[in-house]
């Protein structure tokens, strides 16, 4: 589970680490700023986790409002569900109920390459331009399949690995 850090916009007060929702509304109703009133606006940090629960908390916009659908995505998604939030909200632009969020909202193509050039070889392998004879392999343009490609899709990076995407 991450760590996050709950950060008073009161500058007479602490704020403090957790790492649920219970956890923060608890330590949030018993934090008093330096003249004993009650902190009631945060600023919410992500401190600590796994690098796609980082990137996930960026493209979620976490804030009070939200952590709780946060933690409970970071809790019951695996990772292709993470990478398809992040790219959908946090590259694409989508928008999202954080109540109602699933990954399967976002029509989004994720292939595991590091270039359009592998796109293009690995779409060549699979067949999309036809069968090609094995003498006319050679002659095939792979940068030039790659700049067409590079029309409809977009790379990006998502927990340190490249990663190239296709949003409807």
């Amino acid at each position: 589970m991450p760590q996050l850090h709950a950060q008073p916009y009161d500058i007479t007060a602490n704020g403090f680490y957790f790492e649920s929702l219970e956890e923060y509304a608890d330590k949030a109703s018993n934090n008093r700023n330096d003249y004993g009133d009650p902190v009631e606006e945060y600023e919410i940090q992500f401190i600590d986790g796994d690098h796609i629960d980082c990137d996930l908390a960026k493209a979620w916009g976490i804030n009070q409002a939200n952590i709780g659908p946060y933690f409970d995505a970071c809790e019951s998604w695996d990772d292709h569900d993470k990478t398809v939030f992040i790219i959908a909200v946090g590259e694409v632009g989508y928008s999202f109920d954080p109540e109602t969020v699933s990954p399967s909202d976002f029509d989004v193509d994720i292939y595991h390459l590091d270039s359009m050039k592998e796109l293009a070889e690995q779409f060549v392998d699979e067949g999309l331009f036809g069968e090609i004879p094995d003498h006319l392999v050679n002659y095939i343009d792979m940068d030039a399949i790659a700049y067409d490609l590079a029309m409809n899709y977009t790379e990006a990076e998502v927990a340190g690995e490249r990663l190239i995407y296709r949003a409807a």
